[in-house]
């Protein structure tokens, strides 16, 4: 079993912001931060992070908690595999009272490996060669880890040396197994790029053939710590000048990615054998930089640069695409000391939707009618896919590229959005702000049931008996926690809420009493005096009366 103080040492260590940003795109909206709901289908964002709470809350579905419930909800992990998945990639060691720790051995294993592919580089000329060739410096060297792995059969040496397990290593993605239960090494002669998480946890390795092997480069399969398509190669070394210079650049390979930052543009990263897709879009968007699409500008090239161009233009990413003439890659022109050259690709990049504009109208016979039509068509399908403004201020460029008129895309269309519906749409705001204040502020419950129990809050009792157990929790309380619409009281304004409410409530009683008739003449008449001559005074004079229901 995990230690208490291990769990809480890794609740005060890790931000709610980020380990939830690592998953789905999230948008500033005040003091919190907003999303459409990973849980259930919808349009309109109703998924809200508070990093002020270090809590989550969809208002459409109900789902709420901390960083560790949302890591469980959407991996589906146990409360200790989520914990040991955070631990692991956050560099964060647990203690265990009892019993292993399957996300820490992992982790372990692959730390030992680097040591040792990091020797073997040293140990290996064919592979100094290369690197020195491909222009890559001892200190990229150095910074980046690269290293070497040998033949297949001293890998398995390594792990047995090492008292390392064969399973372990098959769960690392490190061994790979064949017919019979048979381990073999997947990578094997090859130069290895240790690939580490945005927090600096190394999760897996990608290798570069240095032999006639047909797939020049092998990445770590899909692991329990590796997804390809969440991770960015070199984001750990990045991070830091991506957000003080709000700029990112992604390129195609690990060695456009080193040679990036040997010239001194170190917020440089790069996909992982994958082309850009939906799951990279949150990593992207830390920092709120712009980003700089840097790939090579052949056929293949070219194609990639469009479909993500596309990507980043409809999640209304703020950035621009460079592609490098003359078969001419990032590597090339910092190993060939163009780095100046290189660096005024960079200031010239063209704008994201420019590029996808220019570069769709590019494909058709603009002379031939018939295919000036489909080139419209597919610009016009790209415009309606962003947003209403963004649309109307690229219409007038889509229509010079087109030579055509501007009307032909008609007027900005209003895209109908869901009707938000908060919390507390259809409650008592005057009692959910009580509630919300003493969930910010329990040491005024006391003063509260001296005056009401829990049957005065109506519908929203069971939050206030939430509030009486200490159910933190509890998810209600959490959605109220995060619903802006819903003030927070100071102690002299929760007392007058109180008091009006209470106030309110014994008027409506008097008029209830007239028509009741439950109730025997003389309890009646006693209680309609009390409520008139006693309490509706007191409580006008602004005194404070506690509420006792009229049966």
């Amino acid at each position: 079993m995990i230690e208490q103080s291990s769990i809480e040492t890794l609740k005060s260590s890790i931000d709610i912001v980020d380990v939830i940003g690592g998953y789905i795109e999230l948008k500033k909206a005040g003091a919190n931060y907003k999303a459409n709901c990973p849980f259930h289908g919808e349009k309109t964002p109703s998924f809200v992070v508070s990093p002020a709470k270090q809590i989550y809350h969809c208002f459409g579905c109900g789902a709420g908690g901390d960083a560790i419930k949302f890591v469980m909800e959407y991996e589906k992990l146990s409360y200790p595999e989520a914990i040991e998945k955070l631990a692991a990639n956050y560099n964060i060691a647990l203690r265990y009272t009892k019993g292993g720790n399957d996300y820490g051995d992992a982790k372990r294993l692959l730390e030992q490996l680097q040591l040792w592919y990091r020797k073997n580089l040293d140990l290996n000329a064919h592979a100094q060669r290369y690197l020195k060739e491909r222009g890559v410096s001892l200190a990229s060297i150095e910074r980046f880890g690269i290293g070497y792995v040998p033949q297949g059969s001293e890998v398995i040496r390594f792990l047995q040396r090492a008292a390392l397990p064969l399973p372990k290593a098959l769960d690392a993605g490190v061994l790979a197994q064949g017919e019979g239960g048979r381990y073999y090494p997947r990578l094997s002669e090859r130069i290895t790029f240790p690939i580490y998480s945005p927090a600096g946890a190394i999760v897996g390795f990608g290798g570069r053939t240095l032999g006639s092997h047909p797939a020049k480069y092998i990445n770590s399969p899909q692991t329990k710590l590796f997804n390809k398509s969440r991770l960015l190669y070199g984001y750990h070394l990045a991070k830091e000048k991506i957000y003080r210079t709000k700029r990112l650049i992604v390129c195609e390979g690990y060695l456009d990615t080193i040679m990036f930052h040997q010239a001194g543009f170190s917020e440089a990263v790069a996909t992982l054998g994958t082309a850009l897709t939906q799951e990279h879009l949150p990593l992207l968007r830390k920092g709120e930089p712009k980003v700089i699409l840097a790939y090579d500008g052949d056929k293949a090239g070219v194609a990639a640069a469009l479909k993500a161009a596309h990507l980043w233009a409809r999640a209304d990413f703020d950035g621009s695409v460079v592609l490098f003439p003359d078969g001419m890659d990032p590597a090339d022109m910092v190993a060939k000391g163009k780095s100046a050259e290189l660096a005024e690709l960079l200031r010239g990049a063209k704008g994201l939707i420019s590029f996808v504009l220019e570069t769709i109208a590019s494909q058709y016979d603009l002379q031939n009618p018939h295919a000036k039509q489909s080139a419209f068509e597919e610009i016009k399908r790209f415009l309606d896919s962003l947003s209403p403004i963004v649309r109307e201020g690229y219409i007038q460029e889509a229509a010079a590229v087109l030579r055509i008129a501007p009307a032909h895309f008609g007027t900005m269309q209003r895209r109908s959005d869901e009707s938000k519906r908060t919390f507390a749409s259809k409650r008592d705001h005057a009692r959910l702000s009580i509630l919300k204040s003493l969930l910010e502020n329990d040491a005024l419950i006391e003063s509260v049931i001296e005056l009401v129990d829990a049957s005065f809050f109506e519908e929203e009792a069971p939050l206030f008996e939430a509030l009486l157990r200490g159910d933190r929790e509890d998810t209600r309380l959490t959605a109220l926690s995060l619903d802006e619409s819903i003030a927070v009281l100071s102690e002299s304004e929760l007392r007058e809420t109180l008091r009006m409410l209470i106030l309110k409530r014994y008027e409506e009683d008097l008029q209830r009493l007239g028509h009741t008739t439950g109730i025997d003449f003389a309890k009646k008449s006693y209680l309609i005096r009390k409520i008139k001559s006693d309490i509706l005074p007191r409580l006008k004079r602004g005194e404070s009366v506690a509420y006792m229901p009229i049966t």
